[in-house]
């Protein structure tokens, strides 16, 4: 029974192979595995729990580390014993390649087994061992690639070192406007134990007085003001006369007079009054 598979690792090589040769790793990444002990730089012993269809047994035995050839390839060699379950033999070689950032993984194994697991049929076994290979090579690639991202997060983490910050040239000193720096006098020495004091120095001489400034002063009137007479100071203004308000009442319309009517018909309604009167009489009378 022959098996091949192909892994991509996001790892280097070098962290790879030592994964391989890593016991913890290993027991880890096999289905089952109860025990796993490094007995040399090449071999290992391991205790294995599995289940082929309807048998179920626990395999011991050892893996021997052949061709070793760090860290490109190996070839790996074992054989379990099942007790009645029966055994099982086989060896893989494995090669890793590198691929820029990562690693592929490539393998070959082969496989036989004896007893009752023989018996089972070479279909059932052939797909519980590729299932088992896939379950170890898929674990293995997970356990290698999170241990080599916990070991670039704390490099990750740690910010660069901010750039130096550059020293600002010095402001420019303005010239200072007739101004001179005084020199402070020297304390004078005292005179020694019975030594005459020196003479005191002489008062320098007091300043002119300076002349006064130009324009009239606020205090007196100007130049052109004198002997003219002072301004009379005008009155001041009547206070505003205080008109008293009285809010405006509302305008009512007034209703327009009513058009006297006249007493009495027109002339005109009794002449034709009269002249119907007459015409009746002779009509009557006639």
């Amino acid at each position: 029974m022959d098996m091949t598979g192909e892994y991509r690792i996001p790892a280097p090589r070098q962290r790879v192979w030592e994964a391989l040769n890593d016991p913890e790793i290993l027991k880890a990444s096999i289905p089952g595995c109860e025990e796993l002990h490094k007995l040399s730089d090449q071999e290992l012993e391991a205790r294995v729990k599995a289940k082929v269809g309807p048998v179920s047994a626990t395999f011991t035995g050892k893996v021997t580390l052949n061709d070793l050839n760090p860290p490109e390839s190996y070839t790996i060699a074992g054989e379990g014993k099942g007790g009645a379950a029966g055994f099982a033999k086989g060896g893989a070689q494995v090669a890793l390649a590198e691929d820029g950032a990562d690693t592929i993984l490539r393998y070959q194994a082969k496989a036989d087994v004896g007893g009752k697991l023989a018996q089972i049929g070479s279909r059932l076994i052939q797909g519980t061992a590729k299932k088992m290979a896939d379950d170890f090579f898929s674990r293995f690639t997970a356990l290698v690639g999170q241990r080599y991202a916990d070991e670039r997060a704390p490099e990750a983490a740690i910010p660069p070192p901010p750039p130096a910050p550059i020293p600002a040239a010095p402001a420019p000193v303005p010239p200072s406007q007739g101004f001179a720096p005084t020199a402070v006098p020297e304390a004078p020495a005292e005179p020694a134990a019975g030594a005459e004091a020196p003479p005191a120095p002489a008062a320098p001489p007091s300043a002119p007085p300076l002349p006064p400034l130009a324009g009239p002063s606020p205090a007196e009137p100007s130049t052109a003001a004198v002997g003219a007479p002072p301004p009379t100071p005008s009155a001041p203004p009547p206070p505003p006369k205080q008109v008293a308000f009285a809010p405006e009442r509302p305008v009512t319309a007034s209703k327009p007079a009513p058009i006297p009517e006249k007493s009495g018909q027109p002339w005109w309604v009794w002449l034709a009054g009269a002249i119907v009167l007459v015409i009746l009489l002779f009509w009557l009378f006639g």
